[in-house]
């Protein structure tokens, strides 16, 4: 269990890198720094070449006319050179040309200082350094970034960088041969394409030997999604990288006279994250189920984690569309359940109830964190549950609460011993006829990047022989730790005896944001009182269709699904810290050779 910690606390730090390499400002805040550069810059550059007050306003012209051709030529860009790239937009090429004039101010500025000492030829030489030092910046970032072709994105490393050095250039005909410049330009484009290329080489190959694809072609991959949603590209390696395997599939459904109410338990984690894989697939279950079948469906979190995760949204749909044909065949004939059983210790909390021959488990930590919960342990409650007469059964991860760290190796004996005491009182209660209601809210100002799933809040009610307790089910990545008590309280408050608390985990809420977990839980920026509000209405749409029904079970198994596995996902958590401690390690010796390179050469200008 704790090497399943460890895979989603590494998963989420590899998507958090991810994002955190392409947080960029707001347009304007880089149309305005921007702006601001290029004043510098060519007020520095010409006061270091003819210092006097009429200068400096040439100077300030020169800066606007770098201001001017740097729109222009970003316009360019996004409209001819990057019509069709989803990544480069006006807001991200004019962030780029931003980092690129701090980068060259800083060299002008050394330039303007060493002039005041040695003489006007070295604003030339440190302004075409810093041309060099730009080229290599957009070549890098353009090379790992854009799904361009090559063409289109030399195009755009080398262009703007020449056309502002064209500018700086005009001023330089009684300062230097241009002669010597135009064979320092070659020198420079041999040593910002090599040493570009041999850092984007050394980087790819960590990708290679980890997991058989170049890091970057992953990294473009990534962004890819999270700037344009596609799924595709990320997929692909996901596929590639995916072995087969089962996907048991815990199938209850109660039928009454109006409608048919579905839990359904998939041995499918749904992440990675986004719409990736499938972290969609919560409710994209859900949304299938009830256009076959009308009613209401859920589906709560079993006990597994991401290495259940599918490789693609099309495995996904695979998936589906089986567990929808085999549900079709369920047989809802029992008509008796036991009243709900709740047993908790000082760690753990076990809810059981049995539907005909069918035992449904929720297993919760609240309100310390209860995380993903291994396999292991619906093994051995099985064990337990087979000895006191019982071979059906459903068991949920309640995951529902986030509070700090648990010991999960206590939590597992804990959840054993209260497990088979819950199973014992349920077994002991007799079975009497019962009504089951459901409805399903979906709060409509609570989006993907606030924590709420596409399924919204579902609750499904049932009464038996007077004992009304609810299970309500929200499309979240879990919620805040205490907010399940405060649903508790509200469903007490409306007569119910008791109830549970679930979310489906979904990941399609991860990698929506840049905070410190890369997601919300339930809660966590929602209204607490409004929640509260949503929930109580589910649940009396909920009871008012409370009605006789009949129960059916079954257990099926789709076969050679394909899953990203525990292995490969490690291996793709871990990528890019590997390739950022490399980088970390490469960076200063390999681009000080090749600064030190044209500062050598420079000084034959």
């Amino acid at each position: 269990m704790s090497n399943r910690n460890s895979l989603n606390q590494y998963m989420d730090k590899a998507v958090k890198h991810y994002t955190s390499l392409f947080t960029l400002p707001s347009y304007k805040k880089s149309l305005a720094f921007s702006a601001l550069t290029c004043l510098l810059a060519g007020a520095l550059h010409t006061l270091a070449l003819r210092y006097s007050a009429f200068e400096l306003v040439n100077g300030l012209l020169l800066g606007f006319v770098l201001f001017a051709l740097t729109v222009l030529l970003n316009y360019f860009l996004r409209f001819y050179v990057f019509a069709e790239d989803p990544v480069y937009d006006l807001r991200r090429l004019t962030a780029l040309s931003l980092f690129c004039w701090v980068l060259w101010l800083v060299f002008i500025l050394v330039g303007f200082v060493a002039t005041g000492f040695f003489g006007s030829v070295w604003i030339v030489r440190l302004c075409l350094l810093g041309f060099s030092a730009v080229l290599t910046l957009r070549i890098i970032v353009l090379y790992s970034t854009s799904s361009s072709g090559t063409l289109r994105f030399m195009v755009a490393s080398v262009v703007p960088p020449l056309v502002f050095l064209g500018s700086f250039a005009f001023l330089w005909s009684s300062v230097t041969d241009f002669f010597r410049v135009f064979m320092f330009l070659l020198f420079a484009f041999c040593v910002a394409i090599g040493s570009s290329f041999l850092f984007v080489a050394v980087l790819n190959n960590v990708g290679r030997k980890t997991v058989g694809f170049p890091s970057l072609s992953i990294f473009r991959a990534f962004l890819l999604n999270w700037i344009a949603d596609l799924n595709a590209p990320l997929e692909n390696f996901l596929e590639r990288l995916g072995e087969e395997s089962d996907v048991d599939v815990s199938i209850l459904r109660f039928d009454t006279e109006n409608h048919h109410v579905f839990m359904i338990v998939p041995s499918v984690h749904p992440g990675p994250f986004k719409n990736i894989g499938s972290s969609l697939f919560p409710f994209m279950l859900k949304d299938s189920v009830e256009r076959k079948f009308g009613g209401v469906a859920c589906v709560p979190l079993g006990l597994l984690g991401h290495e259940r995760d599918l490789a693609s949204q099309n495995e996904s749909l695979k998936v589906i569309e089986h567990i929808v044909a085999e549900s079709a065949d369920v047989k809802a004939v029992e008509d008796e359940a036991t009243p709900f059983v709740k047993v908790q210790n000082e760690l753990t909390t076990v809810c059981c109830q049995i539907f005909g021959e069918t035992a449904l488990m929720t297993f919760s930590l609240a309100p310390n964190t209860t995380e993903d919960l291994p396999p292991e342990l619906s093994s051995i409650i099985q064990e337990r549950a087979e000895k006191l007469g019982l071979k059906k059964f459903v068991f949920i991860n309640a995951h529902n609460s986030l509070n700090g760290a648990v010991d999960l190796k206590n939590a597992l004996k804990a959840f054993e011993s209260t497990a088979e005491l819950c199973l014992e009182k349920a077994v002991s209660l007799d079975k009497k006829p019962f009504k089951v209601g459901a409805a399903t809210v979906k709060p409509k100002e609570f989006s993907l990047s606030d924590g709420m799933g596409h399924g919204g809040i579902t609750v499904v009610a049932v009464e038996v022989d007077g004992q009304k307790t609810a299970y309500v089910v929200f499309d979240g990545n879990n919620m805040v730790s205490g907010l399940r008590e405060k649903f508790l309280s509200a469903l007490k408050s409306m007569g119910f005896h008791d109830a549970e608390v679930l979310t489906t985990d979904t990941h399609s809420v991860n990698a929506m944001t840049l905070n410190a977990r890369g997601y919300h839980p339930i809660g966590e920026v929602m209204n607490h009182d409004k929640l509260i509000e949503y929930v109580s209405e589910a649940t009396r749409i909920a009871v008012a269709s409370l009605s006789p029904a009949r129960v059916g079970f079954r257990r099926v198994k789709v076969p050679k699904a394909k899953v990203i596995g525990e292995e490969a996902l490690e291996k793709l958590c871990v990528l890019p810290d590997m390739a950022l401690q490399l980088a970390k390690r490469i960076v200063v010796p390999l681009f000080a050779a090749a600064f030190l390179l044209l500062m050598l050469f420079s000084l034959w200008i």
